[in-house]
């Protein structure tokens, strides 16, 4: 199926171009988010006519994925997570992870589609060049550090607190033994 680009899409064209694509992908990915139109007479004809309008659209948006690409270019996100020994992890690093953490960090607006994991999530630590797709031809590199997580004193390898979970036996004792007691008392009724 031949369409006609309303903007600048990677590995199809520039705005304007004509492009033979696959009609399952005009159809469900290109029409409706308005990427492409059917190529026709009667469109490439109206086309031209918005073609100014189409090039300065564009330009507005690139330049707002610049703005967005100039918050978190370069920046270096540390996280710490609960390792083995052997530096594998208890669970994983994902898209969302890496997006909130950039968010909290930078004071940008990340979401996770724009990270881009090209190996999967990340179950080691180590330091990864982690890309982030802005968008219209703009990305941006950030250095990710995957550290193992410092247990301090007071607290367990899962993060939680020593004293509340020596707090929480103490509790499930003393009820346990109240439960006891009452299971007696109605046998001697």
């Amino acid at each position: 199926m031949n369409v006609i680009l309303l903007e600048k899409i990677a590995n199809l064209g520039e705005i304007g171009d004509t492009a033979t694509v696959k009609s399952g992908f005009a159809r469900n990915f290109l029409f409706p988010k308005g990427k492409a139109i059917p190529a026709s007479k009667k469109n490439l004809a109206d086309f031209e006519g918005r073609r100014a309008e189409l090039m300065a659209a564009h330009d507005s948006n690139v330049a707002a994925a610049q703005k967005r690409q100039a918050v978190v270019a370069d920046a270096t996100l540390s996280m710490q997570v609960n390792a083995s020994d052997e530096g594998k992890l208890f669970g994983s690093v994902g898209t969302q992870n890496i997006a909130d953490a950039l968010n909290a960090q930078c004071g940008s607006d990340i979401v996770k589609a724009e990270v881009l994991l090209p190996n999967g999530v990340i179950r080691e630590l180590g330091s990864f060049e982690v890309v982030l797709d802005l968008g219209y031809a703009v990305t941006a590199t950030i250095n990710l550090v995957i550290q193992e997580l410092d247990a301090a004193a007071g607290v367990s390898a899962d993060g939680s607190m020593i004293e509340e979970i020596e707090e929480a036996e103490a509790a499930a004792k003393e009820e346990a033994e109240q439960a006891d007691e009452e299971i007696v008392q109605t046998k001697e009724d």
